[in-house]
């Protein structure tokens, strides 16, 4: 691999990715919290987000994959082993398309925190 260190500098930008999912998390987790420990409990919207914070980890998973493949690409090519240079394209190619699902996983989230946000002001307008 001729420039083995092309996969070493996508990692940042899926570090800040993994930064503001983070960021998500911990935010749809104190909403969590509140919608448990409050006195009307919405059981639909409380699956709902569960939900969504399972979409918000699989995607977690997915960038640390993703980085970890581009980081054991870029150590294989800087290494330069005739034998094993091709699998480091392999790889490179791997935690690309592994961080393209964990972006498909932040636009299924997004889709749904529109509908569930939608829903929950408009159960609220029916009660008053």
């Amino acid at each position: 691999m001729e420039n083995w260190y092309l996969p070493i500098t996508i990692v940042p930008g899926i570090g800040l990715l993994i930064l503001s999912t983070t960021n998500l998390m911990v935010t749809l987790s104190n909403e969590l919290s509140g919608l448990i420990n409050e006195q009307s409990k919405d059981d639909s919207i409380i699956h709902r987000k569960l939900a969504q914070l399972k979409t918000l980890n699989r995607t977690m998973v997915f960038f640390y994959i993703a980085v970890a493949c581009l980081a054991i690409s870029g150590l294989i090519g800087g290494l330069q082993l005739k034998m094993i240079e091709n699998s480091a394209t392999y790889i490179s190619v791997l935690g690309i398309v592994i961080m393209l699902l964990g972006l498909f996983f932040l636009i299924k989230y997004s889709y749904r925190a529109v509908s569930i946000r939608q829903d929950q002001f408009n159960s609220k307008f029916d009660k008053n």
